[in-house]
């Protein structure tokens, strides 16, 4: 079943812009897109969608309140903050509330890509186990660049002795971002 989306987005442009990426992403389905407070919060007690990639300045009301909201009430909806406030006191409400990323605008479509992908990659995680592992959860934090991802990283049991998998993953990260020849030093 796809990922069900609602978009509260109050430019319309924007709003378009992040509908066509997320249907480009297999496994997501747009659901709504709402630009007031009072709308999203109607289309979210109806629709009950999994994600909400949620902008914090709207004409009509506020994303934090959104945000707040769908804490409040309890609700199975996760958060995606998508952007122009980058004041440290909201991002870190918002983070408080538990949203699961923060993308400021202006933002880049690869960006917004790399958190779908992260954001369904941790669904798979936490939907297929009863119990999760330390391993798990270090994968469902792990923002890395999408190219990393691909890279092929041992098991932690097929590592040499003295070989920590963190270690492992973060170096690859460097070498992969680094577009010259490096050294060890």
């Amino acid at each position: 079943m796809p990922i069900s989306v609602l978009i509260v987005e109050d430019d319309p442009m924007v709003s378009e812009i992040l509908r066509r990426a997320i249907e480009r992403i297999s496994g997501f389905k747009v659901v709504g897109a709402s630009a007031s407070e009072s709308d999203a919060l109607q289309r979210i007690a109806k629709a009950s969608p999994d994600l909400i990639l949620l902008d914090i300045y709207l004409p009509s009301g506020n994303g934090l309140n959104i945000l707040k909201h769908v804490r409040q009430s309890d609700l199975a909806t996760d958060v995606i903050l998508v952007t122009a406030a980058k004041d440290v006191e909201t991002v870190y409400a918002t983070l408080r509330y538990g949203a699961v990323d923060y993308i400021i605008k202006p933002f880049d479509l690869n960006r917004l890509k790399a958190a779908l992908k992260n954001y369904a990659r941790m669904r798979r995680i936490l939907n297929k186990k009863e119990e999760i592992r330390q391993d798990d959860l270090d994968k469902i934090g792990n923002k890395s660049d999408p190219d990393i991802d691909a890279a092929i990283v041992p098991d932690r049991e097929d590592l040499p002795k003295g070989v920590h998998q963190l270690t492992l993953e973060q170096l690859l990260t460097i070498l992969l971002r680094e577009k010259r020849p490096m050294t060890c030093q």
